[in-house]
């Protein structure tokens, strides 16, 4: 019997696979404006990169900051919170880290640091409070991605229910 070789950090980086246009399944902006929420359709384009969303992002306005999510071949999404106070990110299946390069570029942006060994599949990381003063606390945010019978872009819809602009959302997609 050999003993196999655990895979490094470098190991892993190589297999990550590059998100690309058809990777994604939704992407969206959203931020309040005198009070109302505001919701844009991102180019798939524009969210294959955390840079590219960040640049996307600081092109809207909005009080308090703009958000971004973008749901990936249905495996997971990610959540990003642009403002001049800050930025703010989570990946909503921790998984993704180590296959993904969206989801990987979220966390090293942010400089959320994983040990890969506690990595739990469908267990959200990163700052899981940021839609808090909107009134979505870390527990319901981790509850709903860790619904197994919602896909990513489910996911969404349903924290933009919650988070009131639910209308807003459907008619962005339908333009």
């Amino acid at each position: 019997m050999h003993a196999t070789a655990q895979p490094t950090c470098h190991d892993l980086a190589m297999s990550t696979q590059v998100v690309t246009a058809d990777d994604i399944d939704l992407s969206i902006a959203f931020w309040r404006e005198e009070g109302q929420w505001m919701v844009a359709p991102l180019q798939s384009r524009s969210a294959v990169s955390m840079e590219s969303v960040i640049g996307a992002l600081r092109q809207l306005p909005g009080e308090g900051g703009v958000f971004g999510a973008v749901c990936v071949a249905d495996e997971f999404f990610v959540l990003i919170r642009e403002s001049g106070a800050g930025r703010w990110a989570m990946v909503s299946d921790g998984a993704a880290i180590l296959d993904w390069s969206l989801a990987e570029e979220t966390v090293e942006l942010v400089g959320i640091q994983i040990d890969d060994d506690e990595i739990e599949e469908f267990e959200p990381v990163g700052d899981l409070s940021m839609l808090a003063e909107f009134g979505i606390d870390s527990d319901e945010i981790t509850m709903i991605c860790q619904n197994d019978d919602l896909y990513p872009d489910e996911q969404i819809k349903q924290l933009a229910k919650q988070l009131g602009f639910h209308a807003e959302l459907a008619a962005a997609l339908r333009s």
